[in-house]
């Protein structure tokens, strides 16, 4: 009797290969070589009868097909995980990883204590955390959650909010000793408004004020913008380049300290939503729906 899934390894191959980005990271990581990888694939191909990686100099790109085959494979992998904990587990501990993407902002400033408790009660659960402005493919990049910024589109991920950000414009009282307090919103246009660039639309990312019951998007214009991270503004507003739109969060221990001054505080109101995400799709190990349940309730 022949086995039917004497080709786990070449699957597992697989997911190294996307997990890593390409042939060579993953043979480093699976301590073999580039060809032994490189077969591994082509085997898996044949059995399937259809192309999984579209072939580049630098990175393997995921085909259609090999996008479905990638997600039942992590799946089947997930169960047999869990397989294996419950079975080694009997005092019910949790264990296992998590993979999850964040933008800097809620990785610097809302995260780390989250994280903590969860370490606290879970101990043999490990984290990979990615800290990015970037929006990652959570089936082709291998992460279980991610938090991203702002109203999501209709992507078929799921999304659970974590909290509506309160926005705040604030500069340091050097600068504002130097350049006089706005009073208004026309008189912005006499003052250095630090613009941030988005990474995923290069255009500049508006400021938010509510006058009364009316919002109002604002472009702000500067020789100085910065782009990909967005702390760069703050660290610059703190450092008397100008004024910034922010988060409450992220310079609330800034004003309590004095490094910064809030104005335009009748203006304020706009907030923008942070939502943990996920693919609906795919099995959430145990430590993720813990991880969720944590984050969720405790935003």
């Amino acid at each position: 009797m022949s086995r039917r899934f004497d080709h786990l390894g070449d699957v597992e191959t697989f997911i190294a290969v996307i997990e890593h980005g390409s042939l060579t990271a993953a043979a480093v990581a699976l301590a073999t070589t580039p060809s032994v990888i490189s077969r591994a694939i082509v085997r898996l191909e044949n059995r399937l009868g259809t192309q999984l990686l579209r072939r580049t100099t630098r990175r393997q790109g995921l085909t259609d097909a090999g996008r479905v085959y990638l997600e039942h494979a992590r799946s089947a992998f997930a169960l047999i995980d869990d397989a294996e904990r419950a079975i080694q587990d009997q005092n019910g501990e949790l264990s296992g990883r998590v993979r999850l993407s964040v933008p800097t902002t809620y990785g610097h400033y809302r995260l780390p204590a989250m994280l903590q408790r969860y370490a606290q009660r879970y101990p043999r659960v490990s984290i990979e955390l990615n800290i990015a402005n970037r929006n990652v493919d959570l089936v082709a990049e291998g992460y279980d959650l991610a938090i991203r910024l702002g109203q999501l589109p209709d992507s078929g991920l799921v999304a659970r909010k974590l909290e509506d950000a309160m926005l705040c414009v604030v500069a340091s009282p050097e600068y504002l000793q130097r350049a006089g307090i706005p009073q208004g919103l026309d008189d912005l246009a006499a003052h250095v408004c630090l613009p941030f660039e988005m990474p995923s639309t290069g255009r500049i990312a508006q400021w938010q004020f509510r006058d009364g019951e009316r919002d109002i998007d604002w472009t702000p214009e500067s020789t100085l913008r910065v782009s990909d991270d967005v702390l760069g503004v703050v660290s610059l507003a703190e450092h008397g380049a100008g004024l910034c739109q922010t988060y409450d969060f992220i310079v609330a221990d800034r004003l309590q300290r004095g490094h910064l001054v809030e104005v335009l505080p009748q203006l304020r109101g706009r907030s923008r939503p942070f939502s943990l995400i996920y693919a609906p799709h795919r099995r959430l190990s145990a430590a993720s729906r813990a991880l969720i349940d944590l984050m969720v309730g405790e935003a």
